[in-house]
Order: structure tokens, then C-alpha cells, then sequence
């Protein structure tokens, strides 16, 4: 059975362009096999904390020297590893906001890039450890940014995404949305045949 991790994180939950896009994705990935199983996690619905001074160390303290708050804290990162660990393809709905990515999908990508589970360090340089799966990045942005200076959004996911082992990355955009109606509807229906080829290949 495949195993997908759905995550959103535009301020406007599911009526973010790039969350609607990123579900039909997923919708349509459904219809043609019933059987995957899909975890969804809409970061502007039910944020996760800013990785802070309190969480690092919480994270950092061996589990049995953990306090009781501590324990609670890891546990919750700990849950985000293994949703990503289990998860055979990644879906990430991504807003560009001042030309990067929401700061709650910071927070999200902040718990689950932990040395020594999601990857190592190694005389060579760090090495992923979360090899073999598929990436479906959708972005959305108000004006055009692709093969610019001002792209820097895929450039910080893909390194990011990179470091724990996925390398396996599709990008589907969906620009200049604030640029009138028709510019709108014309991305939206561009970025939502991509994404139906993507789904039937």
C-alpha cells in the first residue's frame, strides 16, 4: 500500500491556491488507486511550534534524563520523523512568501531534519537517510519567479530535502496569480494538467 504525506502550509489552509492544487493532486491519486493511505497535516490549521531554545534541548537531552515536558516536546517531534519516515511520497503545498517558503513549513522541516535519524554527518559530508521516495512540490506565487534570481523558495527545499536523502523532486507552478483574472485561471488550469499528467505517469 502506498503511503502519502500531504502537508499544506498556506496561511489561507485549504483555500490557498496551492493547497487546492496539491489536493486535487492527491484526489486524483486516490480515484485511481482506493487502497493508498494519505496523512494530511495543514500547518496553518494545526501549527507546529518554532523550533526554540526549550525544544532543541528537549530534543537533544537523552530520553531517560528527560523531564516529564521534555518527553512531551520529543515525543511530538518524534512523531513528525516517523510520518515522513513511514511516507512513500511527500506532497507539499507551498505559497511563496517574500520569496520563501511560510515560515510554519520552516517549523515543520526544522523537527524533522535531525542528524543522526534523518541523516548523518560523515567525513564526506552529510548523507540522507530517507532514500527511495518521491517528492510533489506545488507552488504558488503572486508574480513570476521561476529561472529568476528572485526563485530562491525550490532552491531552499530541494537543499533541505536533499540533506535527508530525497531527491526525487517534482515541481509544479502556479504563477503569477496576482496579475488578473485571466493570468489567475490560466495558471491554476496549466498547474492542475500538470499535475494530472504527474498523477497518471
Amino acid at each position: 500500500m502506498t503511503k502519502v504525506l500531504h502537508i499544506d502550509s498556506s496561511l489561507f489552509s485549504g483555500e490557498g491556491v496551492s493547497s487546492l492544487l496539491a489536493g486535487r493532486y492527491v484526489a486524483r491519486l486516490r480515484e485511481q488507486d482506493p487502497t493508498i493511505e494519505v496523512l494530511h497535516r495543514d500547518l496553518a490549521a494545526d501549527p507546529i511550534p518554532h523550533l526554540d531554545l526549550k525544544r532543541l534541548q528537549a530534543i537533544g537531552t537523552p530520553e531517560a534524563e528527560r523531564t516529564p515536558e521534555q518527553r512531551a516536546i520529543a515525543a511530538e517531534a518524534d512523531q513528525l520523523i516517523a510520518e515522513l519516515q513511514e511516507a512513500d511520497l511527500l506532497v507539499l503545498g507551498v505559497p511563496m512568501y517574500n520569496f520563501a517558503v511560510p515560515s510554519q513549513l520552516k517549523a515543520w522541516i526544522d523537527h524533522v531534519a535531525r542528524a543522526g535519524v534523518t541523516f548523518r554527518y560523515t567525513a564526506d559530508g552529510p548523507v540522507g537517510l530517507l532514500e527511495g521516495k518521491r517528492v510533489v512540490i506545488v507552488t504558488s506565487r503572486g508574480g513570476f519567479h521561476r529561472g529568476q534570481e528572485t526563485d530562491t523558495q525550490i532552491d531552499h527545499i530541494r537543499t533541505t530535502l536533499g540533506l535527508l536523502g530525497l531527491t526525487e523532486i517534482e515541481v509544479i507552478y502556479a504563477e503569477g496569480l496576482n496579475l488578473g483574472e485571466e493570468q489567475r485561471a490560466a495558471s491554476i488550469r496549466k498547474a492542475t494538467e500538470a499535475l494530472q499528467r504527474l498523477a497518471a505517469a
